[in-house]
């Protein structure tokens, strides 16, 4: 079988053609193939469409929408037990961070009240991770109760005033 009837030797045959054309265009144009890699220029400068390191994408994702803080924030909030230590961590809970204020919720008074005493140390360490004057108070709410579920309810006026007529 010669190279005629066989179409795949044909289609490798005209590649190996139009691969030495365009090699001998290029050559007489002057850009001649490389044959040592491309050495990186100095710096974080990219072309249009190279790839980057993800970590390097999401840092500039972050810088250019203006996300830094958000996202450092974030990031103490979900690593509040290293920051804070296990025992705090199991009992409160950082809510929102806004305005330099961070709102921590705990479960219980006692637990509120010694978040309270440590608020100034909060603030140091918080400032630690999140950078000088990023946290400028710490403002704890107790255990919230809402309504009370369950079957048994006395119906009727409250209060002693509504107890006679």
């Amino acid at each position: 079988m010669s190279a005629d009837d066989n179409p795949t030797a044909r289609g490798a045959a005209m590649a190996r053609e139009k691969l030495a054309q365009a090699k001998a265009d290029a050559a007489r144009r002057g850009q001649l193939p490389r044959r040592e890699p491309r050495r990186r220029a100095a710096g974080p400068r990219r072309e249009g469409g190279d790839p980057q390191l993800f970590g390097r994408a999401i840092m500039d994702l972050l810088a250019d929408r203006g996300w830094q803080r958000s996202a450092a924030v974030g990031g103490v909030f979900g690593r509040w037990a290293d920051i804070v230590g296990p025992d705090l961590a199991a009992h409160t809970k950082p809510e929102t961070f806004e305005d330099g204020e961070v709102i921590v919720s705990a479960d219980s008074t006692a637990w509120a009240t010694q978040v309270r005493l440590l608020a100034r140390t909060l603030v140091r360490r918080l400032n630690e991770e999140l950078g000088d004057g990023t946290v400028t108070r710490v403002k704890v709410r107790g255990p919230q109760h809402g309504p009370r579920s369950g079957g048994l309810r006395v119906r009727g006026s409250k209060g002693p005033g509504d107890t006679y007529g």
